[in-house]
């Protein structure tokens, strides 16, 4: 478990009205929630998930925006790059949690084979989030340069080819994208999906399963009345717990969140507001990473 303390909250993928995501989202933030995930990735339930993230950027400035995107169907390059331009548009509040997907009907809107056995799942899964660090790294951090007088945009000494080969796709790099501000986008994901060095964050289901260096988060069903809100802040205060809230119903929780949840952790000094101009990796208390390429030469 990680020493810095988090509060998220996961606002589903029901609504696509564009009123609501904003509201929401500029809610959650005014009520010093750390970051915001939007739903479960599906890409038949309308808007995806990077989408309403980025339509959010320009109304929000603190809180971190965290994407589920799919490793089992979409193209790790797109994703890859959706979200280092999302990190760069929030200016590194950007989030992604690897999600694996078995469903026939995501299968079917991606013009993929249907996969099932756990084992494509997980090679999936590790393969894309091994490519999109491995992008976001192709770039280093000075690679742009920009010098006007002698024409030159880009020191391409200091950009590297990515050559991934995997069991059912390949990817050359580099990125069509500058290396995001956090130097990786944070990635989430679930606890036994994938190796906790491709993580930055374990997302459990109970409090027993923190057996891992890697910093985690509770996934909790978010309280909906007083005594719930009150008796998780003490929960969290005794135990210094990062916990993300699910609900179906954001407005209704955010009202009982902003009252009894965030006031109390906040006061206890145990959760801190996020800050302009500082990153999710910052606010979840994750170092920025050495630029893998850089560092091997």
């Amino acid at each position: 478990m990680s020493s810095t303390v988090s509060i998220g909250i996961d606002v589903g993928s029901g609504s696509v009205d564009p009123a609501e995501i904003r509201s929401v989202a500029r809610a959650a933030e005014n009520a010093g929630f750390t970051y915001v995930s939007f739903g479960d990735g599906d890409p038949t339930r309308g808007l995806d998930p990077v989408s309403r993230a980025a339509f959010v950027v320009g109304v929000t400035s603190t809180i971190g925006l965290v994407a589920p995107a799919d490793t089992t169907y979409a193209e790790p390059f797109h994703v890859s790059s959706q979200l280092a331009s999302l990190d760069h548009a929030s200016r590194g509040r950007a989030g992604w949690i690897a999600v694996r997907n078995d469903a026939a009907a995501v299968a079917s809107a991606w013009g993929r084979p249907h996969l099932t056995d756990d084992a494509d799942l997980r090679r999936e899964q590790r393969d894309a989030v091994t490519v999109a660090r491995d992008l976001w790294d192709s770039w280093e951090d000075d690679a742009v340069i920009r010098h006007a007088a002698s024409g030159r945009y880009l020191d391409r000494d200091r950009l590297h080819y990515v050559d991934f080969r995997g069991e059912t796709y390949s990817v050359k790099g580099p990125a069509i994208v500058p290396r995001p501000p956090q130097g990786q986008v944070v990635v989430f994901g679930r606890a036994g999906e994938l190796d906790d060095d491709l993580l930055d964050v374990v997302l459990v289901e109970s409090q027993g399963d923190t057996g891992t260096a890697t910093p985690t988060v509770l996934d909790v069903e978010a309280p909906t009345d007083r005594a719930g809100a009150e008796a998780l802040a003490d929960r969290i205060v005794r135990d210094r717990l990062s916990v993300r809230l699910r609900t179906d119903d954001p407005t209704a929780v955010l009202a009982v969140a902003t009252r009894f949840l965030l006031p109390a952790v906040i006061a206890a000094g145990v959760v801190h507001r996020p800050r302009v101009g500082v990153t999710l990796r910052d606010h979840l208390g994750l170092a920025r990473p050495v630029n893998r390429f850089e560092a091997a030469s």
